[in-house]
């Protein structure tokens, strides 16, 4: 007799079990990805960079940053005026760049631009 409980236990799987090597190449990966980023916010606070274009096109490394952070990066933008932004387009919060829709990211980019 099978109780309810072991039944469901052996439904679950767990992730596989990585090497030693596998698991410092990602950790290796994600500290470049913060430190591209963080490169990139110190660019967009000192205007070397236009958040209209990384909207546009954004590099692999952007992809799943939150657009929240990256706006939040732009000289004369703060929680309010960003949250307020994000509203008017309809966007989340918590969307990430690569998860932008095309609608939302070229009302974002038109609104940015005025």
């Amino acid at each position: 007799m099978v109780t309810a409980t072991s039944a469901t236990s052996s439904k679950h799987s767990t992730a596989p079990e990585r090497s030693l090597h596998q698991r410092m190449d990602a950790l290796a990966r994600a500290n470049e990805i913060r430190t591209q980023r963080a490169q990139l916010k110190r660019d967009l606070k000192a205007s070397r960079l236009s958040i209209h274009a990384l909207l546009n096109d954004p590099p692999e490394y952007l992809e799943t940053a939150k657009v929240f952070d990256m706006l939040l990066a732009v000289p004369k933008y703060g929680r309010v005026k960003v949250n307020k932004i994000l509203a008017v387009c309809r966007i989340s919060p918590s969307k990430t760049i690569g998860g932008l829709s095309e609608r939302q990211r070229s009302e974002l980019v038109s609104l940015l631009r005025r």
